[in-house]
């Protein structure tokens, strides 16, 4: 089986996200997805709107998702692919070569961000 992680916060879920867990699953059999913590979110002065119980619980309610785990500071990832047996990691390619540190361990994936949609323009469009 081969196993897919990908890392976010996940707030203000919209089609981006979705075709992002859609593609990310494409590249294997089980995905792992890790979400910030709203500790974490607060170390990275980021603010969410739902808390991480609430994006855990609407992760874990998309058919890609096949489980859901915290992420709770920026050096466990090596940790993470370990412990779950990852072969692939996927991040969006406004991260490229940010995880290029994890080739050492998995296969490293970025994927182009779905045009026209990102939580940063919601935000602006509600503003």
């Amino acid at each position: 089986m081969k196993k897919v992680i990908t890392y976010g916060t996940f707030d203000l879920l919209h089609w981006g996200h979705i075709k992002l867990l859609e593609r990310a699953k494409s590249l294997g059999d089980y995905l792992v997805v890790a979400i910030s913590t709203d500790e974490f979110n607060r170390i990275k002065h980021k603010e969410a709107y739902h808390s991480f119980e609430h994006r855990k619980l609407i992760l874990e309610a998309i058919r890609y998702v096949d489980e859901v785990i915290p992420e709770s500071h920026w050096e466990q990832k090596v940790q993470d692919v370990k412990d779950h047996d990852i072969d692939i990691f996927v991040m969006g390619d406004d991260w490229k070569g940010e995880f290029d540190f994890l080739k050492d361990y998995c296969e490293v994936v970025y994927l182009p961000r779905t045009n026209g949609i990102s939580t940063s323009k919601i935000k602006d469009d509600l503003g």
